[in-house]
Order: C-alpha cells, then sequence, then structure tokens
C-alpha cells in the first residue's frame, strides 16, 4: 500500500464533493435528529442538500439519550418516520415507544447519506450570504479547528435556494440573522424569544407547529424552532424534532417550486 495513493484518493474524493456542493438548493446547518430527517426526505425527492456539522460526530443530542442513558422515546407519529428510516422501537405504553438512541443516531446519519445528502461535518458557520430583498441565499463556513483556535482565517461560502437552521438550542443562523444582518424574525417580537423550561407535552406539539420560513430563505427546525419562537424544551422525546425534520422538507420542496 502507497501512503500518497491514500492520501490522494481522500483528498481528491473529498475535494470533489465539497466542489459539488458549493451549489446546492438546500443547505441545513447542523446534523441533529431534525437536519437529519430533513435531509433524507429531501433527498429522496430528488432535491440537491448538503449538510454542515460543527461536531466531530453527527446526530446532536440523540446518543447520550436521557442523562446517559442511552434510550429514547417517540410517540406515535414519531414512530412512523422512525419505520421509513427502518429504526426499531418497542413499544412501553399507549403512544410512548422505546428507541435505542445508537440506532437511532447511526440509522438517521446512514440514511440520510445513501439517498443522497452530502454531509461534512468539523464545518462551523460563522455567517450567511444576504442578496436580493435581504434574502439569505447561503451559507459563510470555516474548520471547526479554526473556530476552536480562534485563527484569523477567512471563510468560504456556498449558495443555496434555502437554508435550514437545524442547529437545535443555539439556534445559530436565526441569531447570525438578528445579530448580524439586523433582521426581523417571522416571531412575535421580531427576535430569537428563547428557550423556555422544560414541558415535554407542550414542546411536542409545537415544534412541528413553528417549523416555518421564518425569514426569506430560511426554514426553522427542531429544537431551534422551539428557541427561536419562546417555547418550552421537550427533554429526551424526539418525536416533535423528527416531525419538525419532515415538515421542513415538505416546505422547502414547496418552496422551491415557487
Amino acid at each position: 500500500m502507497d501512503e500518497v495513493t491514500i492520501s490522494r484518493a481522500i483528498v481528491e474524493s473529498y475535494t470533489k464533493e465539497l466542489l459539488d456542493s458549493l451549489q446546492v438548493d438546500v443547505a441545513i446547518a447542523g446534523a441533529g435528529p431534525s437536519g437529519l430527517t430533513a435531509a433524507y426526505y429531501l433527498a429522496n425527492a430528488g432535491v440537491k442538500v448538503a449538510v454542515f456539522e460543527r461536531r466531530l460526530s453527527v446526530g446532536g443530542g440523540i446518543w447520550g439519550g436521557g442523562m446517559m442513558f442511552n434510550r429514547l422515546v417517540v410517540q406515535d407519529s414519531g414512530k412512523v418516520i422512525l419505520d421509513d428510516f427502518g429504526v426499531r422501537t418497542s413499544e412501553y405504553a399507549p403512544d410512548y415507544h422505546i428507541v435505542d438512541a445508537v440506532e437511532m443516531a447511526s440509522t438517521l446519519c446512514s440514511q440520510a447519506i445513501k439517498a443522497g445528502t452530502r454531509l461534512f461535518n468539523l464545518v462551523s458557520v460563522e455567517d450567511v450570504v444576504i442578496r436580493e430583498n435581504d434574502r439569505i441565499s447561503g451559507l459563510v463556513l470555516n474548520w471547526t479547528a479554526v473556530e476552536m483556535a480562534k485563527l484569523h482565517i477567512d471563510p468560504l461560502a456556498i449558495h443555496s435556494r434555502l437554508v435550514i437552521d437545524a442547529t437545535g438550542h443555539a439556534c445559530e443562523v436565526c441569531q447570525l440573522v438578528v445579530n448580524r444582518v439586523g433582521g426581523k424574525l417571522r416571531t412575535p417580537s421580531g427576535a430569537v424569544m428563547g428557550e423556555r423550561s422544560m414541558w415535554a407535552e407542550v414542546a411536542e406539539q409545537r415544534t412541528p407547529k413553528h417549523t416555518v420560513e421564518v425569514y426569506p430563505g430560511l426554514v426553522v427546525s427542531g429544537m431551534a424552532a422551539n428557541a427561536v419562537f419562546g417555547a418550552p424544551r421537550m427533554g429526551p422525546i424526539f418525536g416533535g424534532m423528527l416531525l419538525s425534520g419532515k415538515i421542513a422538507a415538505d416546505l422547502c420542496v414547496e418552496l422551491l417550486k415557487s
């Protein structure tokens, strides 16, 4: 085996995929449950989609389950989506289904990639691209290592017709729109309203409801949607986030037609 051939294979294949992802239909920030779910359904619909994840691992908060017990709960509506992915569940009580967190995270990732998603980990979103009428038209990216080391290195940009903020509690893209662009979100206050304390029942209902185009060209999903609209967190029940990802994908498909 030749080390240079190994290195060339890695650099050439990665660079080819990155170059092909500089212009996509939908760019997703965050590879958590809603981001991976949205990517899977978008790719299956024939949409060119790329996901950019800050961390080394993908899956967001799935892996740790509840307080490091690597089990999660979904309700009936969330189970339907896991059935689409081929993730096994077991009924604990009516409308409560137990999921192995490791199986769920790994399967969401695997199925999204097999569907055609381009997924880039260790890449952070530093800014957004703005075009006519203050529309979000892409993301400004840098290596997570650059961000962590606080190095003064300029980022690169990708263009997309739509962006999904699936960055979880931090709702990072929406924060950029408010704090850097000076934009007003489609929330009652026009700003990020902030996540509230845990109330699983309310949070699970509101997560899908708050999955909307929150700013021109920007759809918000998952826990980011609740944080933006001032709704509660839900803890280790994931059905709402899965549903939100599916709704985000369906919404993007419709918006791409307009």
